[in-house]
């Protein structure tokens, strides 16, 4: 880790300059400067750089804004990017690659169909608080990698990681296109007035709805990465010692000021003596001398956040079992688990963003389908406990997520090349790794008619007279089904195509068949010459 910790003093960008600092990235994308390979991984690179260079100043700053202990920064921050970037380096020649268009028809391949991947232009990226260096610089490693320029306006409510990141931008990268805006309200609405090719935010569904209007105004494309009640599910056959570690992780990393942390837990009355006891051991194990004392638990970002998860705990008509106690002044809230009666309970229906540990009894698996389903029907995220596939299965079929993680807490979010989103109101798009790539680029499909098929063309010119049925006789498709909905069987097209599939499979069996043919007859010719 690099020695310097001085962290720069945090500063709004003067509103007035926001619509020049937009047009030169616009103009800088104009150029096409930003999208050859070398210049993408080069930018890409200089961004590694500057992470590795100010590791301890991306560490104290989170510790400052967040309480955040040096493990989880490197962890779920720093390392996140870094290997991120790697990631993306060794495949970017790849991903940028044209494709070739599939399941095109014989008659179309003369124009040699193909995608070709191109940057959408400027994108503006809004980070969050709780993350701040992952959630900004994750969706910049996309923008950088597809080719676009770009504009990051980090979270005001972690400004001395925003400043380090405003640092990092303006030292190591491409001062002509890519740019840092600091501010809170006045300056992001300035920014949401300008226009853009993509708009990517990580926050709120209230926010988000916001920037979603305004970005309908332009029709300019978005990616939200919002947050939801996420549930977890705790059925009879769980290994309880299990889910209350993996549990009580998900709740305790950052104070559980993390999107994709459970919000409530739904556990089958049968377990939930035995759950609870596994809840209190773990902490106990994770804090020896209680969260208050140790390096390894963090605080409430400010004081409003503070106030709102104590309101949520004050309201609630739960019993609280484990924990409770917080300290307004060091801005700390002690891993607090309730028992709650009722869905209309304070820590159900809203999410806490914090680290409050609600479970709700339920009497089997159809109530605890039915209980998350009534209180999101899109969470971001799903956690369902249970040593039986079946179970598993008929939870992820019956509960829409935008992603899920069996018999652990959001595992799938952690890992930086695999796709993550939400559904619905939870948020829409993904990105990490190729995701990131692809949501900041423009899939545009491309053809080449030679001039020698002008001939075969002439089809589709006026005059219509007479073509009509010479277009249906060669285009036309056939269905292999009746007016029901039923498919038609057809036993001479099945041994035709030994079995049936996909042109690929059909000739693949073909060829297997010839293959063994000409294998039994070599065979029977050589004992013909024996004899």
């Amino acid at each position: 880790m690099s020695s310097s910790t001085a962290i720069p003093v945090f500063s709004h960008t003067p509103v007035e300059a926001i619509p020049g600092i937009a047009t030169k990235a616009r103009t800088a994308f104009r150029s096409q400067k930003t999208k050859p390979l070398e210049y993408r991984l080069t930018q890409l690179r200089k961004l590694w750089w500057g992470l590795k260079d100010n590791e301890a100043a991306l560490a104290e700053a989170c510790k400052l804004d967040l309480g955040k202990p040096v493990h989880e920064t490197f962890m779920g921050e720093i390392m996140w990017c870094q290997n991120d970037i790697i990631f993306v380096c060794n495949n970017l020649k790849k991903w940028m690659a044209d494709e070739k268009a599939p399941d095109i028809d014989l008659k179309n391949r003369t124009v040699a169909p193909k995608i070709r991947k191109e940057p959408l232009g400027t994108a503006l990226i809004i980070g969050a608080f709780n993350y701040p260096i992952q959630l900004s610089l994750g969706p910049l490693i996309g923008a950088i990698a597809a080719g676009n320029t770009a504009i990051l306006k980090p979270s005001e409510l972690s400004p001395n990681t925003a400043a380090v990141l405003q640092t990092i931008i303006e030292e190591r990268l491409d001062s002509s296109a890519y740019f840092c805006v600091q501010g809170a309200i006045p300056e992001t609405t300035e920014l949401l007035n300008q226009k853009w090719d993509k708009i990517f935010y990580t926050g709120s569904p209230t926010i988000g709805t916001l920037i979603a209007k305004k970005a309908a105004e332009t029709l300019t494309p978005v990616t939200l990465e919002l947050g939801g009640k996420n549930p977890a599910i705790i059925s009879r056959f769980a290994d309880t010692r299990l889910a209350a570690r993996r549990l009580v992780w998900g709740k305790v990393i950052n104070a559980g000021q993390v999107c994709l942390s459970q919000n409530y837990t739904l556990v089958d009355k049968e377990v939930l003596p035995s759950f609870i006891s596994e809840l209190s051991m773990v902490l106990k194990e994770f804090f020896p001398n209680g969260a208050k004392a140790s390096p390894d638990f963090g605080r409430i970002v400010n004081e409003r956040h503070f106030h709102r998860i104590k309101k949520m705990l004050d309201e609630t008509r739960g019993k609280i079992v484990i924990g409770g106690s917080m300290d307004e002044k060091e801005k700390f809230i002690e891993p607090t688990v309730v028992q709650v009666d009722s869905l209309e309970d304070s820590l159900i229906k809203e999410e806490s963003f914090g680290p409050l540990f609600p479970l709700l009894p339920v009497d089997n698996l159809d109530e605890a389908i039915r209980f998350a389903n009534e209180v999101d029907s899109t969470p971001l995220g799903l956690y369902p406990f249970s040593k039986k596939q079946e179970e598993i299965d008929r939870l992820l079929n019956e509960i829409t997520s935008g992603g899920a993680s069996v018999n652990d807490s959001f595992f799938h979010g952690s890992i930086s090349n695999l796709a993550f989103g939400g559904v619905g109101s939870s948020g829409q798009g993904s990105y990490h790794g190729r995701a990131s790539f692809d949501t900041f680029t423009h899939r545009r499909s491309v053809t080449n008619t030679p001039s020698w098929l002008e001939g075969f063309l002439a089809i589709r010119y006026p005059p219509y007279a007479g073509k009509l049925a010479r277009y249906q006789k060669v285009s036309a498709k056939k269905p292999d089904f009746d007016r029901e909905g039923k498919v038609k069987s057809n036993v001479l097209a099945w041994a035709y195509t030994l079995g049936g599939g996909e042109a690929k499979i059909v000739t693949a069996r073909w060829v297997v068949v010839l293959l063994a043919m000409i294998g039994i007859k070599k065979t029977l010719e050589a004992r013909t010459s024996k004899l």
